[in-house]
C-alpha cells in the first residue's frame, strides 16, 4: 500500500483522481522531466531520465489499479477467478502474483506474508484465494510472465 501512496504523492493526485486527470498530470510531468529538454547538460539529462522512468512507472501502476480500468476487465476477472484454478503463485514484496490455468495473470497488492503462507499450506490455493484474496486486496491485471 505504501507503493500506491508513494506513486500518488509523486504525481500529486489523490485516490479520487479520474483516468483523464491522471493522464493530464502524467503528460505535464513528462513535459517537465523529459530528458530531451537537457541536451547540453549530461548530469541533468541523466537525472531527468531517472525521474521520467519513475513518473512512467507511477502512471502505469495507478492506471492499472484504477476503478475505471478494473471495471473494463471485470467480466474477464470474474470469469477467471470463479472458473479457472490457480496454476502458479508467489509473493514478492507484498505483491501476490497469481497465474491461472486459463493463462490470465493478476497481482494482488499488500498481501501479508502470513496470508501467503496460509495459501501455500492450504489444500486448495484456488479455494483459499476465493475466500481470502479475491475481493480483499487491490488487484491489477498483469502481463508479466511467471517464472518457473
Amino acid at each position: 500500500m505504501k507503493k500506491i501512496a508513494d506513486y500518488r504523492n509523486l504525481l500529486g493526485v489523490d485516490k479520487n483522481a479520474t483516468l483523464k486527470e491522471l493522464k493530464t498530470i502524467y503528460r505535464n510531468a513528462m513535459k517537465d522531466t523529459h530528458p530531451d529538454k537537457f541536451v547540453d547538460n549530461d548530469d541533468a539529462k541523466l537525472e531527468a531520465e531517472e525521474k521520467s522512468k519513475t513518473v512512467i512507472e507511477a502512471y502505469h501502476f495507478l492506471v492499472s489499479i484504477h476503478a475505471e480500468t478494473q471495471e473494463k476487465y471485470k467480466e474477464e476477472y470474474t470469469e477467471t477467478t470463479t472458473k479457472s484454478n490457480i496454476h502458479d503463485f508467489y509473493l514478492e514484496k507484498s505483491i501476490l502474483k497469481v497465474q491461472h490455468l486459463n493463462g490470465q495473470k493478476f497481482e494482488y497488492i499488500g498481501v501479508p506474508k502470513n496470508v501467503y503462507i496460509k495459501m501455500v499450506n492450504s489444500d486448495s490455493p484456488s479455494r483459499f484465494a476465493r475466500r481470502h484474496i479475491y475481493g480483499n486486496f487491490i488487484y491489477r491485471k498483469s502481463g508479466e510472465a511467471m517464472t518457473d
